[in-house]
């Protein structure tokens, strides 16, 4: 668990150039970036270092990029800040409650932030859960994730091709789904990972395809762990993991 302690030793002590500082960075413009938005890796950092907006003769890029990925740095603090709390729906709503807030959806009357979806809506395509039905579908995935004495990187990676499939919320599943696996490696003592942009089709095509070949995603996501191993051991070298 000490992986834990020192992220939130660096969050509370507002360092940079460390691991908390990296993480936050990478992972709020990869998980925005395999969404569609056009904010560069570079102008993501200058977002969380300054907390302003100045990109000079950059490309314009819509609000919502800058309001979403300002809001994903707060979403990471929130999953430090409540890591010992036990996995329910409410956390996965705060998430989302978080992620969304002040963007263009939440002035859609029919957009719930921070709740299930209301209307029905596809990914890639492909059906996912009705609205009637989320509600006891992310019950029952929940009930299942929680009855697991021990959890596995393998477990963590098939409760998120179940969240995706059930795509709870109206929009933001994706940035919800991967903070909940970062989230539950963390907790469970598992290195955590980020999908970097260089990983997107080859995770979408592991989400496609878990139910006949469980190992596109599951190799996937132990690539990009291997990535953030490398910087533990830059960071912090005699930071020992379980896994």
């Amino acid at each position: 668990m000490k992986l834990i302690t020192y992220l939130k030793e660096e969050k509370e002590a507002k360092r940079k150039g460390g691991l908390y500082h990296k993480t936050q960075i990478n992972l709020a413009y990869n998980s925005n970036r395999i969404e569609g938005s056009r904010l560069t890796e570079e102008q993501t950092r200058f977002i969380f270092e300054t907390r302003t907006i100045g990109f000079k003769d950059q490309e314009a890029v819509p609000v919502d990029d800058i309001i979403e990925t300002s809001n994903h740095f707060v979403a990471f603090d929130y999953l430090l800040d409540t890591i010992a709390l036990p996995f329910a729906n409410t956390l996965v709503k705060e998430f989302h409650s978080i992620l969304k807030t002040g963007t263009a959806d939440a002035t859609k009357k029919w957009f719930r932030i921070g709740d299930w979806k209301r209307l029905p809506n596809e990914v890639g395509g492909t059906a996912t859960t009705l609205p009637d039905n989320v509600e006891t579908d992310m019950n029952t995935l929940n009930k299942w994730y929680n009855s697991i004495s021990r959890i596995e990187l393998e477990t963590i990676v098939e409760y998120h091709y179940h969240f995706e499939k059930i795509h709870p919320f109206q929009d933001g599943n994706g940035r919800v789904g991967r903070l909940i696996m970062f989230r539950e490696c963390l907790k469970n003592n598992i290195i955590p990972f980020i999908i970097d942009d260089s990983h997107k089709q080859f995770y979408y095509r592991g989400l496609h395809e878990f139910t006949r070949v469980r190992g596109y995603l599951i190799d996937t996501c132990l690539s990009a762990q291997d990535v953030y191993k490398e910087w533990m051991k830059y960071f912090y070298k005699d930071l020992l993991m379980a896994k």
